[in-house]
């Protein structure tokens, strides 16, 4: 499963067969609410509530090392690692 991390009920997901796109970019779902976010935090497509993405944010700022490292394994056909959640 593509799940990389979970935090205050947010599903943070990358998929390997989406590593042929040029933007680096994660997955964030909470209930009925899905974005698609590039590393630095900006939203590419969808939307979460403010709250949602503000926290979002704050992991992915305190984790772009760990983002852009799943995401050449998942260039590359490797399994993407998981990362710890926001406390």
């Amino acid at each position: 499963m593509p799940r990389i991390s979970y935090f205050h009920g947010i599903v943070i997901l990358m998929f390997s067969n989406e590593g042929h796109h040029s933007v680096g970019h994660f997955h964030a779902r909470s209930a009925e609410h899905h974005a698609s976010l590039r590393f630095d935090g900006s939203v590419l497509a969808g939307s979460l509530p403010p709250a949602q993405l503000r926290l979002v944010r704050e992991w992915a700022a305190l984790h772009q090392t760990k983002l852009e490292a799943n995401w050449q394994r998942a260039r590359h056909g490797e399994r993407v690692e998981p990362i710890d959640p926001l406390a």
